[in-house]
């Protein structure tokens, strides 16, 4: 029999008796239709799993003991960070779920020229639950311990004005190097940023100015890619050169 797997915001550890959250509730006991008695297997972000069994199903509030602590799935050797320009609808679904699958470590949520969805108030809170809600989905799916941080959208400017203390890209269909070339260039480096335009691109005074902040422009083969499949791809590269998928 499967054991399912769900995220918890609640601290874990072996003995302990907690009612999970509605939303992990629902999910096991409306959808998959977990009854009492049955393992499940929680995780929090602490880059552990746990070993749960439930002793009250409840689809609002089911309760179960946690067993025993599991080892998790090692992150990759290499930290990527994904700047990505806001997108329209699913594109920004897209680009989140594929890039946590892939092992991406953080999002960084950029406002740029060509950008055309802009977010404030309740609108962005709503959406960035949304967003954190499809990154939890896709740790679930893919067995990862840790969730990805996502962080609110800031200009491009701010993020160019933010030191990041590690190597940052920009994908150029216009650069003359490849992403596979500046990744074999990293050496032993930790960790790697690399921004994506919106539906639109960066405009050329983007690409200057990001030029003139240190950051180094990569193309991603010989086609135009769409901004939700340039992410996941710049990470599956990345991973298969430097990362745990080679």
């Amino acid at each position: 029999m499967r054991v399912h797997r769900v995220y918890t915001l609640q601290a874990l550890e072996p003995g302990l008796e907690i009612e999970l959250e509605e939303r992990a509730s629902h999910y096991l006991g409306r959808v998959l239709r977990v009854g009492a008695g049955q393992e499940v297997v929680l995780f929090n972000g602490d880059g552990h799993d746990y070993a749960a069994k439930v002793l009250r199903p409840a689809p609002a509030g089911m309760t179960v003991r946690v067993a025993r602590c599991l080892p998790g799935i090692p992150e990759p050797a290499l930290s990527i960070t994904v700047a990505q320009a806001l997108t329209r609808g699913e594109r920004m679904d897209h680009t989140l779920q594929k890039c946590t699958e892939l092992g991406g470590a953080a999002f960084r949520l950029l406002e740029t020229e060509r950008v055309e969805v802009r977010l404030r108030g309740d609108r962005l809170d709503k959406r960035m639950a949304h967003w954190r809600g499809v990154i939890v989905s896709a740790c679930e799916q893919s067995g990862r311990s840790r969730v990805p941080e996502l962080s609110p959208p800031v200009s491009l400017d701010q993020w160019l004005g933010k030191d990041p203390g590690t190597a940052r890209l920009v994908l150029d269909p216009g650069a003359d190097c490849s992403l596979a070339q500046r990744v074999a260039g990293f050496g032993a480096a930790s960790s790697v940023e690399f921004a994506i335009g919106p539906e639109g691109g960066f405009s050329e005074r983007e690409i200057r100015s990001m030029r003139d902040h240190g950051v180094r422009a990569a193309r991603l083969g010989p086609r135009k890619l769409r901004t939700e499949t340039a992410a996941p791809a710049a990470v599956a590269v990345i991973q298969a050169i430097a990362g745990d998928l080679g």
